[in-house]
């Protein structure tokens, strides 16, 4: 089909720069802070302009909206038989494929006049396999019915075939890097959680010479009020519509109903100064973050409050808004963080205020490709409990490693 052109190899331009100024908390001098115990240094960043992305960020809300849409209807309808395996073993659904999709023919469809690279975490090897081919219509249609609904169905020309379903999917196959534009997509970023029928997100993000200038969070069972005030804390409710975030560089976090069209509102993350009154998210599965570690660092900051687990970037989305003050991420040893489970939330909770980095206190790096080199884990808090976490994630580790080699 040729509207969907995902390889297209001329280089984005840079947006315009324009003469912003803002302070920003530095987290490369969150070290020399704590060795000597003054107070964070500021310092002057020029910004790109909001108004530079505007269209961008118009087409990854819809985007991501009408990829949220396709899961909301998939997961009240998940059976078995929608679940498939990957050779990493990780659940896959209808709804993930179907969902990467949606995205990459929306963005094509509103950014014709832009070159097109999208880094995202699914191809279609596995729908290409005999056997498959129930699965692969059944996505055909969902992507179809989705798109119906917004009448981009008319605007790409004609009904989508499963070989163009294919060729959207594998437009996700992009290796990013530090040069020229890529959006960055988790279709379905927490599978599990959307298997249990708990806590996900459609997480997109878009990085310019590496550095991260825009992101989208659309987390359909994310209360619209604070989820720590909930007692099932990965649980959404029937009468919610679900959230979505979404920030540009310079321009804040703004938050709004996934689906409604009622105005946004800024968002800023926790002000707590105090860590024994701040509340902390990690992982729901002890599978994706060192638990202990993470109860050992609350234990030193004082933290009284339990950890609030849930899936996905969602905790992202909840902590802009200051659900709670401190996130915290410790992947078993060997395993490779991927951009996609992280681009679109970083800037979400940086644009609100907050900072986010590795163990080491050093920034994110999106630049080198489909994997993050990380020290440790990643931490994320306000500028005034950031120090405090440092030393307590640095002692909490020194302390592990001493254990260990006894």
């Amino acid at each position: 089909m040729s509207s969907i052109n995902c390889f297209r190899t001329a280089k984005a331009p840079l947006q315009t720069f324009a003469s912003v100024s803002r302070f920003r908390y530095s987290p490369n001098r969150l070290v020399s802070v704590l060795r000597r115990k003054s107070s964070p240094s500021f310092v002057t960043l020029r910004v790109v302009s909001s108004m530079a992305y505007e269209k961008e960020l118009d087409a990854a809300k819809k985007a991501a909206s009408l990829a949220a849409r396709l899961c909301q209807k998939v997961q009240k309808a998940l059976l078995q038989s929608d679940v498939q395996s990957k050779s990493d073993k990780s659940p896959v659904t209808v709804a993930d494929y179907g969902s990467q999709a949606v995205v990459s023919i929306v963005l094509e469809r509103e950014l014709t006049s832009e070159p097109f690279s999208l880094v995202a975490e699914e191809d279609s090897a596995d729908l290409r396999k005999d056997g498959s081919e129930d699965i692969l219509e059944r996505i055909t249609k969902l992507v179809n019915d989705t798109l119906a609904t917004e009448d981009l169905t008319k605007a790409i020309d004609s009904t989508l075939t499963t070989d163009d379903l294919l060729r959207a999917i594998d437009c996700g196959t992009s290796e990013g890097g530090p040069n020229g534009r890529h959006w960055v997509l988790d279709p379905i970023d927490g599978t599990k959680g959307f298997l249990r029928g708990d806590q996900y997100a459609v997480a997109l993000g878009l990085l310019e010479e590496g550095k991260v200038v825009l992101g989208v969070l659309a987390c359909p069972n994310l209360p619209l009020t604070s989820i720590a005030g909930n007692k099932n804390k990965n649980s959404s409710s029937s009468e919610e519509t679900g959230c979505l975030f979404y920030a540009t560089i310079g321009s804040g976090t703004y938050m709004q109903p996934l689906d409604s069209k009622s105005e946004p509102v800024k968002v800023h993350v926790s002000s707590v100064e105090n860590p024994e009154e701040a509340s902390f998210f990690e992982s729901f599965e002890g599978a994706h973050s060192l638990h202990d570690l993470s109860s050992s660092i609350a234990n030193k900051l004082g933290v009284k409050a339990p950890p609030v687990r849930i899936d996905s970037q969602a905790k992202y989305g909840a902590l802009s808004r200051g659900d709670g003050a401190i996130y915290l991420r410790f992947p078993h040893k060997g395993y490779r963080e991927k951009i996609w489970d992280h681009v679109a939330g970083a800037i979400v909770v940086t644009e609100a205020g907050g900072i986010v980095t590795d163990a080491g206190g050093k920034p994110l790096d999106f630049s080198k490709g489909k994997y993050l080199d990380l020290d440790t884990g990643i931490i994320v808090a306000n500028e005034k409990l950031m120090p405090l976490l440092l030393k307590a994630v640095r002692d909490s580790i020194a302390e592990q490693e001493k254990a260990s080699s006894l």
